[in-house]
């Protein structure tokens, strides 16, 4: 092991250092990285989070995926369109393989989408307009929709198909339930067509992958072994990242940003990321799980969501707390997602704190009150300091937050809707929404803001319960609706709805930070995803 690593002095690298291995300098196609938090499972359906499925995708494969350009080309599928409005077909490649030789074929297209969009599976949500999914022959798959859907391409740029005889013979036929911490064989083992293979497993400590021999595409990258390892101090993670024991590091701190930038062996890759991160409130319950308040639910009263809201400096939150790297918005949706509204996207002003105050006493709540609240520390950009800094300005104006912040795994699965759609166990929480699966305002108001709905499987990711019955017409009708000027219309008219409401209380459009050794190229997309085969060691 090198010997700068003493230099670190830091709690953990000891660990660090062991996980990483001590791989000869010459192995120069060894490729070692860093996050502040592990991939939760290696189940694809597990999760709708981007870390978890960029990391599936370079074992795992989709029917579509996308290019460095983030727009849609084949994988999986080398062909597909719309037979009908209604009736979707995808042509499979010939000639794929499984990591194990077994041939790829539509029976694990047609199980593995009937396993994304059942059980407890995190995928529900796109799958909303599907009516039947068929095989006609081995190389192809046709799908029934209950209404027009020209998204559903792009939404299955997200589903990563499995081994129907893998899965069977490893009974990991149905996805595990993030919510209730259910464990398959799927788990913790992985078996795709993708460009990587798992080669070992554990989980909390490092995961290694290694090229797929037998892949069906033509490698861009240069890899021998992947190594990635969870470390959860930032400190340690730049250390580790200047001393050369990884190579390169997901999510760079603000704060660390201009020290990399001064290092003549680091490269520092930033652009805007199509995440935004926000606040939501419980809506649902008439008694929120944590507060003083008994009874009755405050964020049922717009008037206190309005407090909340315009008691929240996100300029200072910028300043102070994101180093300047991060973009204040009004709208649940960035610049370059189609469906963004340039003029509705402005903040109204800040409150002072004695006209928030007036604003709770109007509500019924003069001397403020009590809640808790959800945040992790490991998944968005200084995610648990944006959490702290809400609540000493929310301190400012009477409410007493009393901050809960946990690792991811813990803090999903407490506060995500369960499988049988019922709330979460949260009253206020922090969460960042990327519409990555279409690039489309669409996918916000079906995921975030429709009443959340078993049956029809939308409001999948409305932890909040928010409910406004004229929204979900408007959503419903943007989605077929193929006249643009008519569907900007149903956008603006949406977009105005949940603002004016104060649904939510969008934080900012954060940045993609992401530093290596000035021997990697690689790729970085503008949804944060991390293809694998785009690295180069040099």
């Amino acid at each position: 092991m090198k010997a700068d690593i003493r230099r670190w002095a830091l709690a953990g690298v000891a660990a660090l250092a062991l996980s990483l291995g001590a791989a000869p300098a010459v192995d120069a196609k060894t490729f070692k990285w860093a996050n502040a938090g592990d991939v939760s499972s290696m189940d694809p359906y597990y999760r709708n989070e981007t870390f978890l499925l960029a990391f599936l995708e370079n074992i795992y494969e989709p029917l579509m995926r996308r290019d460095e350009s983030l727009g849609l080309e084949p994988a999986l599928a080398m062909k597909w369109g719309q037979i009908s409005p209604t009736t979707w077909f995808f042509d499979l490649r010939s000639g794929v393989k499984f990591h194990d030789g077994s041939p790829f074929t539509a029976a694990d297209v047609v199980f593995s989408l009937n396993r994304a969009s059942s059980g407890g599976s995190n995928m529900k949500g796109y799958f909303t307009s599907v009516k039947a999914i068929r095989k006609v022959n081995d190389l192809r798959v046709e799908v029934d929709t209950a209404y027009p859907d020209p998204l559903l391409a792009s939404k299955w740029a997200q589903i990563l198909i499995m081994s129907k005889a893998w899965a069977e013979k490893n009974n990991a036929t149905v996805a595990a339930d993030a919510t209730k911490n259910e464990e398959t064989f799927a788990t913790r083992n992985a078996m795709g067509t993708g460009p990587f293979m798992l080669k070992e497993r554990r989980a909390g400590e490092k995961t290694i992958l290694v090229p797929n021999p037998s892949w069906w595409d033509k490698p861009k990258h240069n890899l021998t072994e992947v190594i990635f390892t969870p470390v959860t101090n930032p400190a340690t993670r730049v250390a580790a990242l200047k001393a050369g024991d990884i190579d390169m590091m997901y999510e760079v701190p603000p704060q660390d940003t201009d020290n990399l930038k001064k290092d003549p062996n680091i490269k520092v890759i930033e652009g805007p990321e199509t995440r935004i991160v926000y606040l939501g409130f419980d809506h649902e319950r008439k008694e929120l799980l944590e507060s003083n308040i008994k009874g009755k639910n405050p964020f049922q009263d717009k008037r206190v969501r309005e407090a909340f809201y315009r008691s929240i400096d996100v300029e200072a939150i910028k300043r102070t707390v994101m180093r300047g790297q991060s973009f204040p918005t009004a709208l649940m949706v960035a610049p370059g997602i189609n469906g963004y509204v340039k003029d509705l996207d402005k903040r109204p002003s800040l409150l002072k704190p004695e006209e928030a105050k007036k604003l709770l006493a109007e509500a019924g709540y003069p001397n403020g009150f009590e809640v808790g609240m959800d945040c992790p520390n490991d998944r968005y950009v200084n995610d648990e300091k944006i959490c702290q800094a809400v609540v000493a300005m929310l301190a400012r104006i009477g409410v007493k937050v009393n901050l809960l912040a946990q690792t991811r795994s813990k803090y999903f699965t407490k506060i995500l809707r369960k499988a049988d759609f019922g709330p979460g166990d949260t009253s206020f929480y922090m969460l960042g929404w990327s519409p990555a699966a279409t690039y489309d305002v669409h996918n916000v108001f079906e995921s975030l803001l429709q009443t959340p709905n078993k049956d029809t499987k939308k409001g999948s990711f409305n932890v909040s319960g928010y409910s406004n019955k004229k929204l979900d017409e408007l959503a419903d009708k943007m989605e077929g609706e193929s006249d643009k000027a008519k569907r900007d219309a149903m956008i603006r008219e949406a977009t105005k709805l949940y603002t004016e409401d104060y649904a939510y209380i969008p934080l900012h459009q954060q940045a993609v930070i992401w530093a290596a050794r000035k021997n990697i190229t690689l790729h970085q997309p503008a949804d944060n995803r991390f293809p694998l085969r785009f690295v180069q060691v040099k």
